[in-house]
C-alpha cells in the first residue's frame, strides 16, 4: 500500500516564503520582500498567512507550522512569527533561492525525515484573502480529499478576465465528492497566462479557475510525484536534506547539493504534467494509475497583490476609487494608488496613477503599466543600485540601523538595540565609529574595557578596535554612530562572537 494511504489526520502548513517581491519594489526589497509588509492591515502578509488558519477544523490557533525562506531573512520571519505567538516547529532555510517546486520537496523531506506523514497545506506567504472564513471552508474540503490519496488545490472563481494568472481547467463531469461537504473536481488541466481574447472565452465558459498556489496533499504523496516526474529534483533535495545540519530552531539545507536543484515551480514539475496523464507506477513496476488531482472552488476575496494595481482593486476606497496609506493630500484624484512612508505626499488632478513613496525612492507610473516595475528593478540592477536590496531602514536581528545622512568619508546612522541584545564581537578595518547614547543605556566593549553609557554620553571606536554594543536593559537603546573611513561598506567587519551565529561556518 502506498504511504499516501495511511489513515492520519495530522496537518501541518508549509507557508513558501522565499519569494523576492520584486513586482512591489519600493516598499518591497531584496532584503525585505512583500511577505513581510504590511499592505493590508495591521499584519504583514506572512503574519495574516498564519493566522487565517486559526479556526480550522474547529481547532482555536493554526496547525503544525514549517516555514520555507532564504536564509537572509530567517530573523525577520522568525521575529513576525513571534510578534503573533505563532512561533513555527521550523524553519527551513535555502542557501539559495530555487522556486516553490524544491521548497515544497525539501519541506516534504524533513516531515518524513522526522517521522511523520502529515496532510501537508502548502501556502505561499504573499497572498491577500478577504474572507477567512470562507477559505478555512474551502481548506477543509481539500484536507478531507486530500486523505483519500489526491493532489488538491484550491482554484480561484474568476471575476474578472485577467491575464496576469494561470488558469485551471477543470473537469466538470467528474466531481470528487467525500462526505456530505468536501466537494471538488477533478482537474483536466493548468493553463497557462492566457491573452485577452482567451481570457474572456475562460470566464464565459465557467470551467476555468485562476491558479491559487495553494495545494494540499499528503506528503509522501509529493514525493511520490516528484519521484515520478522530476527525479533528479527528489535525488537534490533528499542530499540537500541529509547534507543539511540543524542550527537552533532553523534547519540550513546543504548548500552544494541545493545549487543542483532545477529551479522549477509546483505547477511546472508536476502539476501540469499530471494533468498529462503521468502514471503512478504500481507495485509490481509496471504502469498504474494517475495520481489523481482535484481542485477545489474557492471564492473569498483572494489576491496574490502581485501589482500594484492589484494591490488597489484590494484597498479601493471612498466615491473616487482611490487608496492612500501614510500621510498623503490628494485633491481631484481618482482611480490613484498614493502610498507615502516617510514624508508629506500630495496629488493634484491625477488619474489611475500609482505613487509610492519611501525614504530612498519614489515610484510613479500609470496603473495600467505596473507590470513594468520588473523593468525598473531590472535596470537598477544593471546600474548596481543599493534601493533593489535594502531600505535605509536595515533590520537585524539585534534590532536595526537607519542611515541618516552620508558623504564622502562619512556615515551617520541610527542604531536600535532590542532589550537583552547585543551585537556580535567584531572589528572594522577601515572606518572609525563614535557612538552617542541618546536613548537608554548602553553595554560597550572597546579592547580590554568595559562600561555603559547613558544618554547624552559618548565614546570612540579606533581602527581595527574589537568592540561590542549592548543593551542590558529592558527597553530600546538608541545610538546615533557616525562612521569615519575611506571605505564604509556593511561588508567591512570581522566577528569574533555573535549571539545569532553569524561568524563564518561551513555549511
Amino acid at each position: 500500500m502506498s504511504a499516501s494511504n495511511k489513515n492520519t489526520s495530522d496537518i501541518c502548513a508549509v507557508v513558501l516564503a522565499g519569494g523576492s517581491g520584486t513586482r512591489l519594489w519600493p516598499l518591497s526589497r531584496g532584503e525585505f520582500p512583500k511577505q513581510l509588509l504590511k499592505l493590508s492591515g495591521e499584519n504583514s502578509l506572512l503574519q495574516d498567512t498564519v493566522l487565517r488558519l486559526d479556526g480550522l477544523g474547529g481547532a482555536k490557533r493554526s496547525p503544525s507550522l514549517l516555514v520555507v525562506c532564504h536564509e537572509e531573512q530567517r530573523f525577520l520571519i522568525r521575529d513576525q512569527l513571534e510578534e503573533i505567538d505563532r512561533a513555527p516547529g521550523r524553519i527551513l532555510l535555502e542557501p539559495e533561492s530555487r522556486n516553490t517546486a524544491p521548497a515544497l520537496c525539501s519541506a516534504a523531506h524533513i516531515l518524513k525525515r522526522d517521522g511523520g506523514d502529515p496532510i501537508m497545506i502548502v501556502l505561499p506567504a504573499d497572498h491577500a484573502i478577504l474572507d477567512a472564513e470562507g477559505f478555512r471552508a474551502a481548506l477543509e474540503a481539500a484536507v478531507e480529499i486530500a486523505k483519500t490519496g489526491f493532489i488538491v488545490t484550491l482554484g480561484v472563481v474568476p471575476t474578472r478576465p485577467d491575464t496576469g494568472y494561470g488558469y485551471i481547467r477543470r473537469d466538470s463531469s467528474t466531481n470528487v465528492r467525500v462526505g456530505k461537504s468536501a466537494r471538488g473536481h477533478r482537474i483536466a488541466a493548468f493553463v497557462e497566462k492566457p491573452n485577452q481574447q482567451a481570457a474572456e472565452s475562460y470566464l464565459a465558459s465557467g470551467r476555468y479557475l485562476w491558479n491559487s498556489g495553494v495545494f494540499i496533499l499528503r506528503a509522501s504523496l509529493w514525493l511520490e510525484a516528484i519521484d515520478r516526474c522530476r527525479p533528479e529534483m527528489l535525488d537534490a533535495c533528499r542530499e540537500a536534506v541529509e547534507n543539511g545540519r540543524d542550527d537552533d530552531q532553523f534547519f540550513r539545507l546543504g548548500r552544494e547539493a541545493y545549487a543542483r536543484c532545477p529551479a522549477d515551480s509546483i505547477d511546472y514539475a508536476v502539476m501540469e504534467r499530471l494533468s498529462q496523464s503521468y502514471l503512478r507506477p504500481a507495485d509490481d513496476g509496471r504502469e498504474g494509475d494517475p495520481i489523481p488531482a482535484a481542485v477545489v472552488p474557492l471564492s473569498a476575496g483572494w489576491s496574490d497583490i502581485g501589482t500594484w494595481s492589484a494591490l488597489l482593486e484590494l484597498r479601493r476606497e471612498g466615491d473616487h476609487g482611490n487608496s492612500a496609506q501614510g500621510d498623503v493630500l490628494a485633491l481631484d484624484t481618482e482611480g490613484s494608488l498614493l502610498i507615502s512612508s516617510h514624508r508629506l505626499v500630495t496629488a493634484y488632478g491625477l488619474k489611475d496613477t500609482v505613487v509610492v513613496e519611501t525614504p530612498d525612492a519614489v515610484l510613479v507610473m500609470d496603473k495600467s503599466q505596473t507590470q513594468g516595475v520588473r523593468a525598473i528593478v531590472d535596470e537598477l540592477n544593471r546600474r548596481q543600485r543599493d534601493e533593489t536590496r535594502t531600505h535605509r531602514l536595515v533590520h537585524r536581528p539585534w534590532g536595526s540601523f537607519e542611515s541618516l545622512q552620508s558623504g564622502e568619508g562619512f556615515q551617520v546612522k541610527r542604531l536600535t538595540v532590542k532589550p537583552r541584545a547585543k551585537l556580535s564581537l567584531q572589528l572594522h578595518h577601515r572606518r572609525a565609529e563614535h557612538w552617542v547614547v541618546v536613548k537608554g543605556v548602553a553595554k560597550v566593549t572597546r579592547g580590554e574595557d568595559v562600561f555603559e553609557l547613558n544618554p547624552n554620553e559618548s565614546t570612540f571606536i579606533p581602527v581595527a578596535t574589537k568592540h561590542r554594543l549592548e543593551n542590558p536593559g529592558r527597553s530600546l537603546l538608541e545610538v546615533i554612530e557616525v562612521q569615519v573611513g575611506d571605505y564604509l561598506g556593511e561588508d567591512d567587519i570581522e566577528r569574533f562572537e555573535d549571539d545569532y551565529k553569524r561568524v563564518e561556518q561551513p555549511n
